[in-house]
């Protein structure tokens, strides 16, 4: 009997009955569903400034937290009180948050024309610690304000010399590939700077700005070969000045002989089993035992250990994902502004503050030599405190003059709160206007 047109099919032309996915197959829906989402969102044009605020703002709380457990001990002993490094530390995030506002509010073509009288400051300031400055732990890099509260204008002059590095490099990257004026007169600038520091002495802050100038020229467009050479020259000065010192001869020792624990490679060894008492979710935040004088400096250099062991190794790797993200994100900026300038400062910016965390997490963990680089926004110290929120106020400032977040920011209806933080509309970027005649021979 024909089935044409009663509407209904015969069993063998039925169509089969929809499985639900297996778990493997709905893993990878979900798995693509998110990477889907996530490349959207970061096709966005203010995906940028999102992203640095993001890492600024739990970069910041985190600090603040962790500063709080790791100082209150030592607080508690000395000053009576386990909140004084807390306070001290609060207190001097009013100045930072005051210059992340000044830096992300200022014009990059204002901020440009700033930078020599900055280093010029900057030199004067390491001349004058030099000259009245107050020495802790063995180095003169302080300059006291009143009975509270110290300085330190090297972390500045890092800042100083980005700018200003960036601006002479920028208005040659035609030329760079001539070693003479790449390296003239950003490496005698540098040279004497580092004079200064090795005066201080400071060696820590020596290499951070190394990796500054390094950055300056790999960024702004130097040679190769150059670049090798100058690597090998700062390989060997650093030998020479790591060993020409007793203390830092000592570290050098106590890192190469993990038999050391005593003097030297104490503190190295008491951060290695901060980690090791941490393991996988930490012994709670404020439970830790290191900060009961076992691990000296534990709100400072050494912070990290104390995250890993109240946290465990998700409170670790958590602070390594934020300058992870911190470097994916200064690197996306670099890549999409149009300002050669700006390009060199965020590029240069965002590689020494993740080298320095990087640093400071490789002495605690033990991959390198102790150095006493501060792990930035986290580790207690106000001066890196305010030069690193200024750090960030550039970088987000540069995220919204991207050319897309331009456009976007210059809609009417997009300034509310540009408006309330007295932000003008980014300005797209203009080519300086030079003439034809001038060329360099």
């Amino acid at each position: 009997m024909s089935t044409r047109g009663t509407g209904t099919r015969s069993p063998s032309t039925r169509s089969p009955a929809r499985r639900p996915a297996s778990p493997p197959g709905a893993v990878r829906q979900a798995v693509g569903r998110a990477g889907s989402a996530l490349a959207q969102w970061l096709s966005r044009p203010l995906t940028s400034l999102h992203l640095v605020l993001g890492v600024f703002g739990l970069l910041t709380l985190f600090g603040l937290v962790m500063v709080l457990s790791a100082s209150s001990v030592e607080s508690l002993v000395s000053d009576g009180s386990s909140y004084d490094v807390f306070y001290r530390q609060l207190l001097f995030c009013v100045p930072g948050v005051a210059m992340f506002w000044l830096g992300l509010r200022i014009s990059p073509r204002r901020l440009r024309s700033l930078a020599p009288a900055a280093l010029m400051i900057g030199v004067v300031a390491l001349v004058a610690v030099l000259l009245f400055g107050t020495v802790r732990s063995g180095s003169k890099a302080w300059i006291a304000i009143g009975s509270s509260f110290t300085i330190q204008p090297s972390e500045a002059v890092k800042v100083a010399l980005t700018l200003w590095g960036a601006h002479v490099l920028a208005a040659r990257r035609a030329v760079m590939h001539r070693w003479k004026y790449a390296l003239s007169p950003v490496m005698p600038v540098a040279l004497l700077l580092c004079v200064l520091l090795v005066l201080q002495p400071d060696f820590g802050m020596l290499i951070t700005l190394g990796v500054v100038v390094l950055s300056l020229l790999y960024f702004g467009g130097a040679p190769l070969r150059l670049m090798g050479a100058l690597l090998a020259g700062a390989a060997g000065g650093a030998l020479i000045l790591g060993l020409a010192a007793p203390y830092r001869l000592a570290r050098i020792t106590s890192f190469l002989d993990s038999s050391d624990t005593q003097a030297a490679g104490f503190q190295a060894r008491q951060a290695l089993y901060s980690l090791a008492d941490g393991g996988l979710l930490g012994v709670g935040l404020g439970q830790g035992r290191a900060k009961w004088s076992y691990l000296p400096n534990a709100h400072n250099d050494f912070i990290f250990a104390i995250i890993g062991e109240e946290l465990g190794f998700v409170g670790a790797f958590s602070v390594l994902a934020l300058f992870a993200t911190l470097a994916y994100t200064g690197f996306r900026i670099a890549s999409r502004t149009t300002d050669p300038w700006l390009r060199i400062v965020v590029a240069t910016s965002t590689t020494w503050l993740v080298a320095q965390a990087a640093i400071n997490i490789g002495y605690v963990v033990g991959l390198l030599p102790v150095t006493g680089l501060q792990l930035p926004l986290i580790s207690s110290g106000g001066t890196s405190l305010v030069v690193t929120m200024f750090v960030f106020g550039v970088l987000a400032n540069a995220a919204r003059h991207e050319p897309e977040a331009v456009a976007v920011l210059r809609r009417p209806g997009q300034g509310r709160i540009a408006r309330m933080l007295l932000l003008s509309p980014p300005q797209p970027y203009r080519a300086p206007v030079t003439r034809a005649s001038a060329r360099v021979r």
